[in-house]
């Protein structure tokens, strides 16, 4: 048996006169994922932050010529509790998104490093904008979560054959003067995480460092130092990506302009909150990718980027520590 929720109800009645208007409240309502009891009543499982953005809505609508009433009651039994609860159920919406990923994967050949990584922005806007609203989360929730997972597997795949997986092990920690002059190897075609890397071990690590472009993780030398590849020295270890384990692992990560940086690779490799920057690289790095084919090519011009942001993340640093002190 469910148990018996708190209703926020908007009882309202819109301006008759303003057809603008009335349209605006209808997408504000649907945007903030009202059921509709009836005819002019609007019902939210009850919170704050939702009788906050009923009471602010209900107020534009009073201004408007219109009038509204907020209203908060519990459902009178588990019956009702049912029948409010049906109103929210969102797997028509999740069953349109998992037909969106299935038309999709059609397009996904051919397609640019760019147009791959919008359709993926896109369709995890599509997918957010569902799951903001589904207040009841079912099996359907679930199904819709697999099919985008799968979905962002085959991407990762045409962006980055190979892509390694997450493993559970210690991050020892490395001197850097063992580590200098080497050779380094990862997957040709470099993305996000491994232009990121290179950078990070010519810049902070090993400036004189060679890089091997691998046609595959097979064909590491013996003797290379992998990265960002299964069985690579250095690669994903749990949450962390290769750039982040890299941080880690040569005593990097109190450096806040590269730990800043790190948030940028980790949301653009495998999801998450990005910074505002995080958009503009993505941008540059497919930009570069689609104009140039040579890796040690691709590394020398989007280093001055990184350069850049390092750069930019270290003075603001710099200034947030001034402030404080």
């Amino acid at each position: 048996m469910n148990l018996i929720s708190t209703w926020s109800l908007l009882v309202l009645t819109l301006p008759t006169e303003n057809a603008t208007a009335r349209m605006r409240f209808y997408r504000a309502l649907k945007a903030k994922g009202c059921a509709v009891l009836r005819d002019g009543i609007y019902l939210l499982p009850y919170s704050e932050a939702h009788e906050d953005k009923l009471r602010e809505l209900a107020g534009a609508i009073a201004e408007s010529g219109g009038s509204a009433h907020l209203l908060r009651a519990p459902s009178r039994d588990a019956s009702q509790e049912d029948e409010f609860r049906t109103l929210f159920d969102r797997e028509s919406d999740y069953d349109t998104f998992i037909r969106s990923l299935a038309e999709a994967r059609k397009t996904i050949s051919g397609q640019s490093a760019a147009e791959l990584t919008r359709l993926l922005r896109r369709l995890r806007k599509d997918y957010e904008a569902i799951r903001a609203i589904d207040y009841f989360p079912d099996d359907a929730a679930t199904r819709a979560e697999v099919a985008l997972q799968d979905f962002v597997a085959l991407v990762d795949t045409a962006l980055s054959p190979g892509e390694p997986h997450s493993a559970e092990r210690p991050i020892p920690q490395r001197s850097r003067d063992e580590y200098q002059g080497r050779t380094w190897a990862t997957r040709q075609r470099i993305w996000v995480d491994r232009v990121a890397s290179a950078w990070l071990i010519r810049r902070f690590i090993d400036p004189n460092a060679h890089f091997l472009w691998l046609t595959s993780p097979d064909a590491c030398p013996d003797g290379v130092l992998g990265f960002d590849f299964d069985s690579a020295a250095f690669t994903h270890v749990g949450e962390r990506v290769t750039f982040e384990v890299l941080l880690a692992s040569f005593g990097l990560n109190k450096d806040p302009a590269l730990l800043r940086l790190g948030e940028i690779v980790h949301a653009l490799d495998v999801g998450g909150p990005a910074a505002p920057e995080a958009v503009g690289f993505e941008a540059v790095m497919a930009g570069m990718r689609q104009r140039i084919e040579n890796d040690d090519q691709l590394l020398e011009q989007m280093s001055p980027v990184l350069d850049a942001l390092y750069s930019h993340f270290a003075a603001s640093a710099t200034e947030e520590t001034g402030r404080g002190s």
